[in-house]
């Protein structure tokens, strides 16, 4: 199982396999043909108050264990289960790679949704 997190400004790269977007938002000055995205999950997304809550941080690195629990605690509500399941269904057929137009993939949203993706859901 491979799950790989990139700044979906980068371009594509022939081992993506499916591009997942996990912004709530579409990035901005990007096309959709240059996006190659092939799914996009918004549930799965943090939600706008979480989003806000971290970006409004002085430092983010700080909060990104309190981030990380509230996240977690998001994709363990009860209208994320089916997706989730969906998106763990990907990663058993091939490479799946989370999209983000975040500038630190590694403190993000996308880096928790990988590990939970890859540890199946047990951190």
């Amino acid at each position: 199982m491979t799950v790989n997190v990139r700044r979906v400004y980068e371009p594509p790269e022939p081992d993506d396999g499916v591009r997942v977007l996990v912004d709530r938002l579409w990035p901005r000055g990007l096309s959709k043909e240059a996006a190659r995205v092939d799914e996009w999950p918004k549930v799965l997304t943090p939600s706008t108050e979480l989003r806000r809550w971290y970006h409004a941080q002085e430092d983010p690195s700080d909060t990104f264990e309190e981030f990380r629990r509230r996240y977690e605690a998001e994709l363990a509500a009860p209208g994320a289960a089916e997706p989730l399941e969906a998106l763990r269904a990907l990663t058993g057929k091939g490479p799946v790679t989370l999209v983000s137009a975040t500038r630190s993939p590694a403190q993000s949203h996308a880096s928790v949704l990988a590990e939970l993706l890859t540890s199946g859901g047990r951190r």
